[in-house]
């Protein structure tokens, strides 16, 4: 499949962002309400059955208030998120000398199933493929090498978002580039996973109902009770 260069132009149903840079206002603009990869494990369970549990439910609140508002509030940032960040450099570094080179896109959506699903990648291979890195504390990294490596399986905490991943991109396959500072490295490689893959589109589909009606009743609440509409105060922090 002939994947596009730039926003704005599509091949099929795929479309890459590729002037988004992750972290930014204009990148968490784009993924405001879309349910994404690295969020697909909150709607769909590792026996593939569409979640119903109170993180499933709080998920869909969350999109549904930032489609109402247009507002993605701030979240914590982590020892864990901010020493990740620093390892997805030295990772993709690692990789592109002993692998192959990587291409850095902000975004990609898919709406080809009649709602639009997300997935930001840690980067593009080539024509086919994609790699994702994960920074791991040294006992994971350690039990990567032990469970997964020699028989080539995605550890269970990233195999759905990775399944999602090549789902939205129509990609042929993604590098898990698992990495631990000190550590060796580990890159295993996945394919797309037709079980996995309609299971996710099953849960996506379901969940995105849900919020079409929970957004129905949202406003005729709303008409109601003749709420009053408030303004978002926005604080500066000086330093």
């Amino acid at each position: 499949m002939e994947m596009i260069e730039h926003a704005g132009r599509k091949a099929s149903s795929v479309c890459i962002h590729a002037d988004l840079y992750q972290g930014t206002d204009e990148w968490m603009a784009a993924r405001c309400g879309m349910l994404t990869a690295s969020e697909m494990s909150l709607i769909v369970t590792p026996t593939l059955k569409a979640a119903r549990n109170e993180k499933e439910k709080a998920h869909l609140y969350e999109l549904l208030a930032q489609r109402i508002s247009g507002y993605v509030e701030p979240r914590y940032v982590s020892d864990d998120m901010l020493r990740g960040q620093d390892d997805e450099v030295e990772a993709l570094t690692l990789y592109a000398k002993h692998f192959a080179p990587t291409e850095a896109v902000g975004f990609i959506t898919n709406d080809k199933w009649g709602f639009t699903l997300g997935y930001s990648p840690d980067g593009l291979v080539g024509r086919d493929g994609l790699v994702e890195v994960k920074s791991r504390r040294q006992k994971f990294q350690i039990e990567t090498f032990v469970v997964h490596v020699i028989d080539g399986t995605i550890p269970a905490d990233f195999a759905i978002q990775i399944q999602t991943g090549l789902l939205v991109s129509e990609r042929a396959w993604c590098d898990l580039v698992s990495y631990s500072g000190g550590l060796p490295l580990a890159v295993i490689r996945a394919y797309p996973d037709p079980a996995v893959q309609d299971a996710i589109i099953t849960a996506a589909g379901d969940f995105e109902k849900r919020l079409t009606a929970a957004l129905a009743r949202y406003r005729d609440a709303v008409a109601k009770a003749g709420s009053i509409q408030t303004e978002r105060l926005v604080r500066e922090i000086i330093l």
